[in-house]
């Protein structure tokens, strides 16, 4: 065995030692002493922001994700994705991966927090009201409900250097996601879920005009993109003069719907990010595709196990880290 792969597969068992020791401390009523209520009274919060605002359920599911990814085995989910820059640190949330965010999730995280401090103040972390958030939208915009084991603690560091190369990128094949997964112990299978959570919500164009531009030096655009999604894309994005800001939803059909479209836009070549495309284009990852595209039961229930799994990378519990006043800064 080469010491790089000494070194890795040590890596992985201490990792998967981490994880099941983590995923002991927490536990779905955590807060069944300190805050009983804690779980309806985030959910009517983000319920009536989402009502008020369509934005923040596919921005929040997106933040949430953005948090556990980063530096799990240090991070992970423990809401340091929330903190503002200061004049001597820039924070996670003004990384290059973080910058496009609206600042709609991270207002209606900051209303959630005041809203359960009222209720019980210095009780419940940032980070499981995150994870709670993530929860909630996904139901408002029809997706399935699932136990939200809580106990995190907040992260006290939060550094914009830590994000690189951690966040997923809009151009990685099979190789890349399943690597870049694997450094939160999740499996291809859960990387092919999860990314369903692209069902929802939009990109800027810069994340995929080179699908329609400059997709290689011999071929312009995509092949294995359809034509006539082609051509929608280029009239929102054109390759000259077009408005930075502009933004394209992930699922054309139903964009603000939680549903199994996203896999079956897939199978019709209409993927909006080649890291989307790729998993139906790959003989690797397709077949599961197709057995979400055709049955959104199996989806949801996937869906669910993966999400819980993801919501416990990295977490901080007991004495460590810290249980923030205000979700955007350090106590």
């Amino acid at each position: 065995m080469s010491r790089k792969l000494y070194i890795l597969v040590i890596y992985l068992v201490t990792v998967s030692l981490r994880l099941g020791s983590v995923s002991s401390q927490l536990s779905v009523d955590f807060y069944q002493q300190t805050c009983p209520n804690v779980d309806s009274i985030v959910t009517k919060a983000f319920t009536s922001i989402a009502q008020q605002d369509n934005v923040v359920p596919s921005s929040l599911l997106r933040l949430f994700a953005h948090d556990c990814f980063v530096e799990f085995y240090i991070q992970g989910c423990d809401g340091s994705i929330l903190i503002s820059s200061t004049a001597n640190n820039t924070a996670e949330r003004d990384a290059a991966d973080n910058i496009n965010f609206p600042p709609n999730p991270f207002d209606a995280m900051a209303k959630v927090k005041k809203t359960v401090e009222a209720a019980c103040p210095g009780v419940v972390s940032c980070a499981d009201i995150l994870a709670m958030g993530a929860r909630d939208v996904v139901v408002f915009a029809g997706g399935p409900s699932w136990n939200v084991f809580k106990g995190r603690r907040d992260g006290r560091i939060s550094e914009a250097s830590r994000t690189a190369g951690l966040i997923p990128g809009a151009n990685f094949n099979v190789d890349q996601l399943v690597a870049n997964f694997a450094l939160s112990n999740l499996t291809v299978s859960d990387m092919i879920v999860l990314s369903g959570a692209h069902t929802v919500g939009f990109s800027h164009c810069q994340q995929f005009t080179n699908r329609l531009y400059k997709f290689s030096s011999n071929v312009t655009t995509d092949p294995s993109m359809s034509r006539d999604y082609a051509a929608i894309l280029e009239k929102q994005c054109p390759q000259f003069g077009g408005d930075p800001g502009t933004v394209q939803a992930f699922d054309i059909t139903t964009p603000f719907t939680f549903d199994n479209d996203y896999y079956q836009d897939l199978q019709q070549g209409k993927g909006l990010l080649f890291s989307d495309q790729v998993l139906f284009n790959d003989l690797r990852t397709r077949d599961l595709v197709n057995q979400l595209a055709a049955n959104q039961t199996f989806f949801f229930s996937a869906f669910t196990q993966a999400m819980i799994k993801f919501g416990m990378v990295g977490v901080k519990t007991g004495s460590v880290g810290e249980i923030r006043r205000d979700c955007a800064v350090v106590n």
